[in-house]
């Protein structure tokens, strides 16, 4: 078994420990965190790693730059879709649905600590903790209908569970940013931090977590999240399919010029 002291997951995801805490740091800072396939992939790897040391008895996510994440790729997103068969883009989109088990499936209690923009598959990592930590500056949201695309990874349970149905629709429908305030009163966000210190108050959580009875902790974890997920785990399944048919819309090319040339789109419903 690797320790997780010594793991370090090529340039842009970091695990390491200190003392009995895992800490996974998200490091593409010239992008601002940006994901791409490469580093969902390194995610999903820390993810496992960190969860099967039994050394390790809570687990820190962070990230390092002014930004948490804004979410997946969208450069990476436009080349792929020339170059993929059907069958490939749609075992491809099954990933973000993989990364999201993963984080939920650690058997560790985990905090995320967010600062900045977390959006998109930013605010998704978060939502599959169980704790986030946020700056007071920070702004998170689901910009996805803006791009012209369905919330993907099978994400949109855990926000339910945590918001509830209307202010998920809210977060989901509306496509905006919302302030760390806003979120931490409808229990999205569990503590605001001052500006820079997210990721202290984090570890100051994990700790609290970190120095309980692991086995009954971890059985407690797991009995919650299997009863909030049950039916989501039922249902979700077709998510990347309805991906598909949304990357093939004429609005979702649209959206993604009109984002790159920082001009409003002009929809069509096509």
């Amino acid at each position: 078994m690797t320790d997780a002291k010594k793991m370090n997951h090529a340039p842009f995801v970091t695990l390491h420990s200190e003392g009995n805490i895992g800490i996974i740091t998200l490091r593409r800072v010239q992008h601002r965190n940006a994901l791409t396939t490469a580093m969902i992939e390194q995610l999903i790897t820390a993810a496992m790693t960190v969860s099967d040391d039994e050394k390790i008895t809570a687990v820190v996510i962070e990230a390092q730059g002014d930004n948490f994440s804004v979410g997946a790729d969208l450069n990476e997103i436009k080349a792929e879709k020339e170059q993929r068969s059907l069958l490939r883009a749609r075992r491809d989109a099954e990933q973000g649905g993989r990364l999201m088990r993963s984080l939920r499936d650690i058997h560790q209690p985990t905090v995320c600590a967010v600062q900045g923009i977390a959006t998109g598959g930013g605010a998704c990592i978060a939502a599959a903790c169980d704790f986030r930590i946020a700056t007071a500056n920070a702004k998170i949201g689901v910009g996805e209908v803006r791009m012209a695309m369905n919330l993907m990874w099978q994400a949109m349970p855990y926000y339910v569970d945590l918001l509830g149905t209307a202010r998920a629709k809210q977060l989901i429908m509306s496509g905006h940013l919302f302030p760390a305030e806003t979120l931490c009163q409808w229990g999205f966000i569990d503590e605001i931090s001052p500006p820079g210190e997210a990721s202290a108050a984090a570890r100051s959580w994990a700790q609290t977590y970190a120095d309980l009875p692991p086995v009954a902790m971890q059985m407690i974890k797991r009995s919650i999240n299997r009863y909030a997920q049950a039916l989501g785990e039922s249902i979700m399944h077709m998510d990347h399919d309805q991906w598909l048919l949304t990357a093939q819309s004429e609005d979702f090319q649209e959206s993604l010029e009109a984002f790159k040339a920082k001009r409003p789109p002009k929809l069509t419903g096509r």
